[in-house]
C-alpha cells in the first residue's frame, strides 16, 4: 500500500492543490450553470422548441460521458496531472468558440467538446486530490473541492442576472472561458499524485483495467457507483438545467426566474460545508443517503409548489441537499478502487452517470411537449434519487479514513 510522504501532505501544498484544482472546478461550474440560463435566452433569441432546448443539455452530457470514460482511463496510463491540463484546455477553447456561433448545429457540436473537457476533468480532479491528502481529512478536502462548484454556479447566476439581459448570452459564455486559461497556467506547475507517481512504472493494459473494475472483488462497489451516479446525474441535469425555464413556465418573467434561481443557488454553499463536516464525523454513507433523501423530498415539494415562498424554500433545500450529495459522491467514488485502476473505475462510473445526464434534459423537454405538468416531471426525479440512496445504503461500505491502496 502506497503511503503519502510528509512533504506531500504539508498544509501549504495541500491548500495550493485545493486552490488550483478548485479554480478549474469553479470555471467548469460557471459554464454548466450559465448554460441553463443560456438555454432560456436562446429559446427567445433563436425561437427554440422545448425539444431543441433539451438537446442542448443532452449533447453537453454526451460529451461528458465520452470525456469521463476516455480521460478517466488515460489518467491511469499517463497520469492525473496531464489529463487535468488537457481537459481544461479543451473545455476553455470550445466554450470560447461557442460564444461566436450563429447556428444551433454549430453550438451543439461545440457543446459536445465542452462536455468532453468537463466530463474528463471532474473525476480526474477528485482522484488527484484524493491521492494527495492523508486519509483522516481526505473526504473533507474532496467535498471542499466540490464546494468550488457552488461558487461557480453562484457566479454564473450573477453573470446571467446582470449580463445576459443587457449584453447577451455570448458575452456571458466568453466570461466563463477566458479566466479558465488562467487556471490552466496555474495547473502547469502542479505536482502529480504521489500515489500515481509511485506506481507509474507498473504498466497495465487498458483492457485489463476495465476488466478489473468489473472483477469479482470490485463488482459490488462498481454496481453501486453506477446506479448512484446514473440516478444523481439524471436528476441533477434534468432539474437544474431546466430550472430557469421551469420558473418561466410557472408564470415568472425571464429576469424574475434568473433572480429566483440566484437566491436558490446560495443554498449550495452551506450544503457543501455541512457535508464536508459530517463526512469525516459520521461517514460517507450517512451523508450520501441522508442528503439524497433530502434531495428527493425537496424535488417533490418543488414540483408541486404554487407560491413564490414555497418555490424559493423548496428550491433552496433542493440546492442544499443535492450539492452536498454531489460532494460526498466525489469523495466516495475514488475510495472504491486501488491506485492502478482508480482513474478507470471512477471515470467509468461517471461516464455511465452522464448517460443519465443525456436522458434527464430530454425527458423534461419531451414531457413538457406532451403536456405533462412540472409536478409529474419532478416526481420522476424524486423516485430516481431514492433508488440511488437505496443503492448506497444496501451495496455500499463505509470508507471513512480508510487508507487507499
Amino acid at each position: 500500500m502506497a503511503t503519502i510522504s510528509e512533504k506531500n501532505t504539508a498544509p501549504i501544498s495541500r491548500n495550493k492543490l485545493l486552490g488550483v484544482a478548485g479554480l478549474g472546478w469553479l470555471f467548469d461550474a460557471m459554464d454548466v450553470g450559465i448554460l441553463s440560463f443560456v438555454i432560456a435566452a436562446l429559446h427567445e433569441d433563436w425561437n427554440l422548441t422545448t425539444a431543441q432546448m433539451g438537446w442542448i443539455g443532452s449533447v453537453n452530457s454526451i460529451g461528458m460521458a465520452v470525456g469521463a470514460f476516455v480521460f478517466g482511463i488515460y489518467a491511469d496510463r499517463v497520469g492525473r496531472k496531464k489529463i487535468f491540463i488537457i481537459t481544461l484546455l479543451l473545455f476553455s477553447l470550445a466554450s470560447g468558440v461557442s460564444a461566436l456561433t450563429t447556428t444551433l448545429a454549430a453550438f451543439i457540436i461545440l457543446r459536445f467538446f465542452v462536455g468532453m473537457g468537463l466530463g474528463g476533468e471532474l473525476p480526474v480532479a477528485s482522484t488527484l486530490v484524493s491521492e494527495s491528502v492523508p486519509a483522516k481529512e481526505r473526504g473533507r478536502v474532496v467535498v471542499l473541492l466540490e464546494s468550488f462548484w457552488a461558487a461557480g454556479w453562484l457566479i454564473a447566476a450573477l453573470i446571467s442576472y446582470f449580463i445576459i439581459p443587457s449584453y447577451g448570452w455570448r458575452i456571458a459564455l466568453l466570461l466563463t472561458a477566458l479566466p479558465a486559461l488562467y487556471a490552466l497556467y496555474l495547473r502547469i506547475n502542479l505536482p502529480d499524485s504521489p500515489q500515481f507517481s509511485a506506481k507509474k512504472d507498473v504498466l497495465r493494459s487498458i483492457s485489463t483495467n476495465i476488466k478489473d473494475v468489473w472483477s469479482k472483488k470490485y463488482r459490488k462497489p462498481t454496481l453501486m457507483l453506477w446506479i448512484v451516479w446514473f440516478t444523481v446525474v439524471f436528476s441533477y441535469y434534468g432539474m437544474f438545467l431546466w430550472l430557469p425555464s421551469v420558473m418561466v413556465l410557472k408564470g415568472f418573467t425571464l429576469i424574475q426566474s434568473f433572480g429566483y434561481v440566484l437566491i436558490m443557488t446560495l443554498a449550495q454553499l452551506p450544503g457543501y460545508f455541512s457535508a464536508a463536516w459530517l463526512i469525516e464525523k459520521i461517514g460517507r454513507k450517512f451523508v450520501l443517503v441522508t442528503y439524497l433523501i433530502g434531495t428527493a423530498a425537496s424535488a417533490l415539494v418543488f414540483g408541486n409548489a404554487e407560491t413564490v415562498g414555497m418555490l424559493l424554500a423548496a428550491g433552496a433545500f433542493l440546492s442544499f441537499f443535492n450539492l452536498g450529495a454531489w460532494g460526498a459522491l466525489y469523495a466516495y467514488s475514488p475510495e472504491q478502487y486501488p491506485t492502478v485502476i482508480r482513474g478507470t473505475g471512477t471515470g467509468m462510473a461517471a461516464s455511465f452517470g452522464r448517460v443519465g445526464g443525456i436522458l434527464g434534459p430530454l425527458l423534461v423537454g419531451s414531457m413538457l411537449t406532451a403536456g405533462y405538468g412540472v409536478e409529474w416531471i419532478f416526481g420522476i426525479f424524486c423516485v430516481s434519487i431514492i433508488l440511488g440512496a437505496l443503492a448506497v445504503a444496501f451495496l455500499g461500505v463505509e470508507t471513512k479514513q480508510m487508507e487507499l491502496e
